[in-house]
């Protein structure tokens, strides 16, 4: 178990106004996280969406317009610095909304894109010095992606010291348990690894993910609660333990993100959840204080290789 934190900082009622719903697109609710986030915060899983890019063909979800404006206005209300942005299924390997979104947000951004292993090294060089760090491999929602291309794709990403971001059914998991382990990249399990508050220490895939955490192969994503829930919430109590398996299993590999703008929920599949409490959720699991910082903070930047913010550096000796 991870040792008792200091319990969150917490904003007074007078330090948070609410905000007008209309003005933060995409995410229910008008108050800031009660919790006060430490500097250089990072939501390291957000999407935006352009309907002047084509969605691929067999898309599953097309949900509306959600711009970097859009989500600027939910960094001013919670607090968020930094956000990774994560071509989502709907555009294939079309990461022109992620690199205009890197673009917009500058160097408190970096990117995950999508790739079909044909890339030339120069196209792959060139995504890397817009900000790119990573690629995902989405198995459950992706179009035309398999299991298959799993050692090839890490292969090809190796050489820029990526990492592979897997979205995957957990009997998929599963199945690629050997391959996983031996690929030469680390692996990025988003949402949670897709398992359910009811796989906590029962499912195997649980412990595949476990292992990999302990052994500094991967990382995990506490993003989408309200995906893996069953009652479809980030407020679920049984999502605590499960939340807390990873965090106690590897602290220096778990970091957090938003999901913004919730594409299943905004495209009217489930209830759109309340960004500010997702934080105080994660500020529940973490007991807040410095491993909250280290979720928040430390550990995305050193998986996205971001520079120290001036104003977290230690002072210099005279």
């Amino acid at each position: 178990m991870h040792p008792p934190a200091t319990p969150p900082a917490t904003l007074p009622p007078s330090a948070r106004p609410a905000v007008d719903a209309a003005a933060v697109p995409f995410s229910a609710g008008t108050q800031p996280p009660v919790t006060a986030l430490p500097a250089g915060a990072c939501d390291a899983h957000i999407h935006v969406y352009d309907a002047r890019f084509p969605a691929v063909a067999g898309a599953r979800l097309r949900p509306p317009d959600a711009s970097v404006a859009d989500y600027r206005r939910l960094q001013q209300r919670t607090g968020l610095r930094r956000a990774v942005v994560v071509t989502p299924s709907t555009y294939g390997s079309d990461n022109r909304p992620m690199l205009q979104a890197l673009q917009a947000l500058g160097d408190d951004a970096r990117g995950v894109a999508v790739i079909d292993g044909t890339e030339t090294d120069a196209e792959l060089a060139a995504l890397h010095a817009r900000g790119v760090r990573g690629v995902r491999l989405n198995l459950s929602l992706g179009v035309g992606t398999h299991a298959d291309m799993l050692a090839p794709i890490a292969q090809r990403i190796a050489p820029l010291g990526w990492h592979l971001q897997l979205l995957m059914p957990v009997d998929v998991l599963l199945a690629q348990a050997a391959v996983l382990s031996a690929l030469p990249v680390p692996l990025v399990f988003d949402h949670f690894a897709r398992l359910s508050p009811a796989d906590a220490g029962r499912h195997p895939a649980h412990a595949v993910v476990l292992r990999l955490l302990r052994a500094g192969r991967a990382w995990i994503k506490l993003s989408g609660g309200y995906l893996v829930s069953p009652e479809h919430s980030t407020e679920d109590p049984a999502l605590d333990d499960l939340a807390r398996s990873f965090l106690d299993a590897a602290p220096g590999r778990v970091v957090w993100g938003s999901d913004w703008p919730h594409a299943t929920a905004s495209a009217g599949l489930q209830p759109l959840p309340d960004d500010a409490r997702q934080l105080d959720r994660l500020a529940q699991w973490t007991g807040g204080g410095e491993l909250l910082a280290q979720v928040l903070v430390r550990n995305p930047a050193a998986l996205y290789g971001f520079d120290a913010l001036p104003e977290l550096q230690p002072p210099t000796e005279t």
